[in-house]
């Protein structure tokens, strides 16, 4: 929860999403933030987002989307076979399906536990619920942006006809199983463990 009546508080909130968006930084451009299997590129980078829009607020949480998003475009410059492949077909849908969902789905989870610490759902459950909605906004941003902007080119272009369809779900849905899984897990287990560190 955001955290701005003092100072202190204040100061100290700036300080964790300082810290975090280190932790995104450092995540992006190691192996610590995906895991590259054959083709697939499982990222865990949902997860300090997800902790920071938990522990921090909406406002937290778009800021650090949005660093992920960043990140995620310059992988497109070389990086990222799939994102570039993605960059030369449309360069701004590749700008939205990287930035703009990124920093919407950070928004969004702090939302999400917003409302949710309204409920009379208890509060780790609570956590766990809008950890795990972080990387499943975002496989559906993602793919929906995918499925919009570029299924044309890849079914005429690229000679994949009817097969597309098939072959974005499963490429994604790979992805995104992993990642809702070491979302909600990781992601919520932070979340409960900083909440009680700072009696939040």
């Amino acid at each position: 929860m955001e955290k701005t009546k003092s100072g202190d508080l204040s100061t100290r909130v700036m300080v964790e999403l300082a810290v975090l968006i280190a932790i995104v930084l450092l995540m992006s451009f190691t192996p610590l933030g995906y895991l590259n299997i054959g083709p697939l590129s499982i990222t865990l980078l949902c997860i300090p987002v997800a902790v920071g829009a938990i522990h921090l607020g909406p406002k937290a949480g778009l800021v650090l989307g949005l660093v992920f998003g960043i990140t995620s475009f310059v992988q497109c410059f070389g990086l990222s076979a799939f994102g570039t492949l993605l960059f030369s077909v449309n360069p701004m849908a590749t700008f939205i399906i990287c930035v703009v969902t990124r920093a919407l789905m950070g928004w969004l989870c702090g939302l999400i536990y917003v409302g949710l610490s309204h409920s009379p759902l208890p509060k780790p459950l609570s956590m766990f619920i809008a950890a795990l909605s972080a990387p499943v906004l975002n496989t559906v941003f993602f793919m929906s942006v995918l499925v919009l902007c570029f299924t044309p080119t890849l079914q005429n272009d690229f000679g994949m006809g009817s097969a597309v369809l098939p072959f974005l779900v499963s490429f994604v849905g790979i992805n995104g199983v992993v990642e809702w899984i070491s979302g909600c897990i990781v992601g919520g287990s932070v979340a409960i463990a900083l909440s009680r560190a700072f009696h939040d």
